[in-house]
């Protein structure tokens, strides 16, 4: 069991937390990292943060492919060569230690960018479909009223306070029913015209008479009986009358 206060410097995860796909990915990534050029590789700074990779990896017990260790002998291998000095070839020219190396490196980085780029292609289950017919859904589609219900409660809520000074006794009224209201409310939008909010609300009735009538506008709106349209917020609301339009 890993002690608890086992201390990991942050720096030591960052390289972790990346899934290398072999040597050469982690080669790649370490010199992209730093913006060096891939043609003129650092080798001795490149082998040691390799190296490191290595050491930290088999500190923590995580199991290495062969392939990262004789990365590992390869790249010192380049390292000492570079120290000393090299015959020129047949023409004159020093031969580069890393050349070979580098070589690898381009053709690994071409070879990634490619699978890179057929994988952003569209791919069927992915980002495609197969179309397929369906029988569709008759049941009818209650869509809510393009005014928002906050605008609603807010038009309410100036009703009930105009409603407020016509409250002077309290009179003892018959029970109302919002199934009654609603037939009320779609004889008073009748002409088939659009009509103010406020105009549809009997403010002697009192609170009570104002919250049957509210909703009983908005169970004609659930069931689409009646129109609800705003030009803007805090516009005035208008209602008109679906049922008389067929």
């Amino acid at each position: 069991q890993m002690p608890q206060d086992l201390y990991i410097p942050p720096d030591a995860l960052e390289v972790i937390l990346d899934a290398f796909e072999g040597p050469l990915d982690l080669l790649l990534y370490l010199i992209r990292r730093q913006n060096l050029d891939i043609l003129d590789i650092p080798v001795a700074e490149i082998t040691r943060q390799y190296v490191d990779y290595i050491d930290l990896m088999q500190e923590m017990r995580l199991e290495l492919a062969a392939e990262y260790l004789v990365m590992a002998a390869i790249l010192a291998e380049i390292k000492s060569r570079l120290l000393l000095p090299r015959p020129p070839d047949a023409e004159g020219i020093e031969e580069d230690p890393r050349a070979e190396l580098v070589r690898r490196l381009q053709e690994y980085e071409r070879f990634k960018k490619a699978a890179a780029d057929i994988d952003e292609l569209p791919r069927m289950e992915r980002d495609t479909s197969t179309v397929s017919a369906y029988v569709p859904d008759r049941n009818i589609i209650r869509l809510p009223p393009p005014v928002d219900l906050r605008e609603l409660l807010l038009a309410l809520k100036d009703v009930l306070n105009r409603a407020e000074l016509f409250s002077h006794h309290a009179i003892q009224r018959e029970a109302l029913s919002v199934r009654n209201r609603m037939s009320d409310v779609l004889r008073a939008l009748g002409n088939g015209e659009f009509h103010r909010f406020e105009n549809l609300f009997d403010l002697s009735e009192g609170r009570h008479g104002i919250i049957v009538t509210f909703l009983a506008i908005l169970e004609l709106a659930k069931e689409q009986l009646i129109e609800i349209s705003q030009g803007e917020p805090l516009a005035p609301i208008y209602l008109k009358s679906l049922a008389s339009s067929d």
